[in-house]
């Protein structure tokens, strides 16, 4: 299950937090996956076989500091185990446009990903991290950066790592994650 994070609504729809989002909607579009809200539920979800395993997309809709609250109701609906949890997010930590993954690590500070630890007890998951980099200067706001829109360079940067991630996504279908993380995360 690729879970991918962001902030709902049109006022946050371009902002480099929804990094996460942007994969879930590129998979969307490129398999024909509808993402659609499910009665009542706080997360959008599509699930369709791709070249014979089941793939499912999901998007919170509890805005990125509550997306734990989804986890374990995505999980039921799913039937997938944790271990098939991908969870796709920004990372300040990277500059724009460079992707790495990751079986297991800390939260470093993002907030989705905290609530996501909390909900299941545990770091071990993977993620698909898509780098959005620092503020500019160092008196920048971290939460304006991250809540605000790219300039155009990092647009190019960003739509490529995409692009990218969504590909790696789905080799992680048919070559499992190991090959994958050893190929993106020593470009």
């Amino acid at each position: 299950m690729v879970l991918g994070l962001g902030n709902p609504g049109a006022r946050y729809r371009l902002t480099r937090h929804n990094a996460g989002f942007w994969v879930v909607d590129y998979l969307s579009e490129a398999l024909q996956i509808p993402v659609k809200r499910t009665f009542l539920k706080p997360y959008q979800l599509g699930m369709k076989r791709v070249n014979g395993p089941l793939l499912a997309l999901a998007k919170p809709l509890t805005y990125m500091n509550r997306s734990g609250q989804v986890i374990e109701p995505l999980l039921k609906k799913t039937a997938f185990p944790l271990s098939s949890l991908l969870v796709v997010c920004d990372t300040l930590d990277l500059p724009p446009g460079i992707i790495r993954l990751r079986r297991r690590c800390s939260s470093a500070g993002h907030n989705g990903l905290k609530s996501i630890i909390a909900a299941l007890q545990t770091e071990e998951f993977m993620r698909l991290y898509i780098g959005i980099g620092r503020p500019p200067t160092s008196g920048g706001s971290v939460v304006e950066h991250v809540l605000g829109e790219p300039t155009d360079i990092e647009q190019s940067l960003l739509k490529e790592a995409i692009e990218r991630s969504g590909q790696a996504i789905l080799r992680i279908l048919d070559q499992g994650p190991e090959a994958v993380m050893n190929e993106i995360n020593r470009k």
